[in-house]
């Protein structure tokens, strides 16, 4: 292979967002086709991904054999050198997880999808196979994964968790950042996509102008949230700012430009480290949220709105978090199906 793989990240030169690339032409063209039709986030993981993957099998995208790409997953699944002995304490497994593996496949699966229409990469069919064939009928088009997910409950915080982070907040934007997710459920990427323009003042509702899959939606926070707000504008938000961006960076040389993602985990990480915790991510804040709110009461499709689920069985998930929900209604209708066995036993 004639090139090295590399992740670099470039200002664009209008200074809208950033040009991500891994050093060949026809990937770089891809990323910069997906920046049109994804989130900044997406792009950074593809890029990420595809450097990853073309430093493994070490060849030219237009040479990639589907052995090439059962190798990589491999590879993938084996310890690193001198870290034989490490495993992970959900599976007891080691080397990377099956969702890390297959988020790295699907980049590469649409890269060479790209290729193929393009018809000029020297590319005509996808090296990534849809699935192994099944003993039942192995005519089948998509057959067993190549790597089969678990999925897995959400991680919470529980109450004194939620209070100790909060006192470890440092600035009123810190915590009005980690309350927009710990009391409106928002993602991360929408708390720092929020513009002064996106708050209804008054009605205490947030437009989420840009969420996943860009779309939107209008929802109710918290008025601590708003509180938060309103003393971080009053108080921290530089002056000569310039940005709508709600949330920036409040010293250093990039003082009053918009905050980053880097950002707001470096501030997370540190209040966790102050709070003594060991969970406690921007995801889990919004789990957490969205778990409590379905234990007080809220309906599952009025939270699906909320969290800006496309489909409600991702929201279901919160149906099998929320404990003692599932406990009241085990034991309605358990009472039920005694009451029934009772009556019947009389006669």
């Amino acid at each position: 292979m004639e090139w090295s793989p590399s992740f670099t990240r470039i200002a664009r030169p209008d200074g809208d967002g950033q040009v991500y690339q891994v050093g060949h032409p026809v990937v770089d063209e891809f990323l910069e086709f997906v920046a049109g039709r994804a989130r900044p986030n997406t792009v950074r993981a593809y890029a990420h991904d595809l450097k990853v993957f073309f430093q493994v099998v070490d060849k030219e995208p237009a040479e990639v054999t589907p052995a090439d790409v059962m190798a990589f997953v491999t590879a993938q699944r084996q310890s690193r050198p001198g870290a034989e002995r490490v495993v992970r304490i959900s599976d007891g497994a080691g080397g990377l997880s099956s969702a890390t593996i297959k988020r790295r496949l699907a980049a590469v699966s649409c890269l060479y999808g790209y290729l193929v229409i393009r018809g000029d990469a020297g590319v005509s069919a996808n090296p990534v196979p849809r699935g192994l064939p099944t003993r039942r009928d192995r005519r089948e088009v998509r057959g067993v994964p190549l790597v089969r997910g678990t999925r897995r409950l959400p991680r919470i915080l529980e109450p004194g968790q939620v209070e100790a982070l909060m006192a470890s907040l440092r600035t009123q934007r810190d915590r009005a950042m980690v309350q927009a997710m710990l009391l409106g459920a928002l993602r991360r990427c929408e708390v720092l996509d929020l513009r002064l323009g996106d708050l209804r003042l008054g009605e205490w509702r947030v437009l989420v102008a840009n969420g996943k899959g860009g779309h939107q939606r209008i929802v109710p926070v918290s008025r601590t949230f708003f509180a938060s707000v309103a003393a971080y504008m009053n108080d921290e938000r530089p002056a000569e700012a310039t940005t709508d961006r709600l949330f920036v960076v409040l010293k250093g040389p990039r003082r009053g430009q918009p905050l980053s993602a880097e950002g707001i985990d470096e501030i997370l990480s540190g209040a966790r480290a102050r709070a003594g915790l060991v969970r406690g991510t921007c995801h889990e804040l919004r789990h957490t949220c969205l778990t409590r709110l379905r234990e007080a009461g809220m309906a599952i499709e009025a939270l699906q709105i909320q969290a800006g689920h496309r489909s409600i069985a991702s929201t279901r998930v919160y149906l099998h978090l929320a404990d003692d929900w599932l406990a009241d209604e085990y034991r309605r209708a358990a009472e039920a199906i005694e009451a029934q066995v009772s009556m019947g036993s009389e006669r």
